[in-house]
């Protein structure tokens, strides 16, 4: 089963949807989801926010963080991954903004991805990769790590969700 899959299907059996926000990886998570049947179920929708501007207009991410530190930054990242969940009315969102080359972004250099997830209960987490290889490698992991993330993030969710079902124990 793929990561993909995955993530969907603890989705579905949660009954919880995702949306995703993306700048670097211009709409590879997205086709990743979208590749698995089913994926209706639970996956929204997407925005891909190449450019600094609509990360601020349309997902919500604060105008003077993106002029004091560019949109790579895990704080982008952050907002980015709540705005997209809010915007498109998901119970979680997922981001991703980094420099996949072959130039430096922003004062940061090539391989610097920062991967977020947000959810509900303000459950919250940031990633920073440092990752190499050439600008499709750089995608494809960078699309890799967030799946990553988020199969983790829901595992947690799940298991604290299984303790309270069963009485605590």
């Amino acid at each position: 089963m793929t990561a993909a899959a995955r993530v969907l299907e603890l989705l579905v059996e949660r009954g919880e949807t995702l949306a995703v926000a993306e700048s670097l990886t211009g709409g590879l998570v997205a086709a990743e989801l979208t590749s698995v049947p089913g994926a209706s179920n639970s996956f929204r929708g997407s925005v891909t926010a190449y450019a600094t501007p609509l990360k601020r207009d349309l997902l919500g991410v604060d105008g003077a963080l993106l002029a004091e530190h560019g949109a790579v930054d895990p704080e982008v990242a952050r907002q980015m991954a709540a705005g997209v969940r809010r915007v498109l009315g998901a119970d979680w969102g997922m981001a991703t903004t980094g420099v996949a080359g072959p130039e430096p972004q922003d004062g940061k250099p090539v391989g610097t991805v920062y991967v977020a997830v947000a959810g509900p209960d303000g459950a919250e987490k940031v990633t920073a990769l440092r990752l190499n290889g050439g600008r499709a490698d750089i995608r494809r992991e960078s699309v890799r790590s967030l799946l990553a993330l988020l199969s983790v993030e829901l595992g947690k969710n799940a298991s604290a969700q299984d303790t309270e079902q069963n009485g605590g124990n």
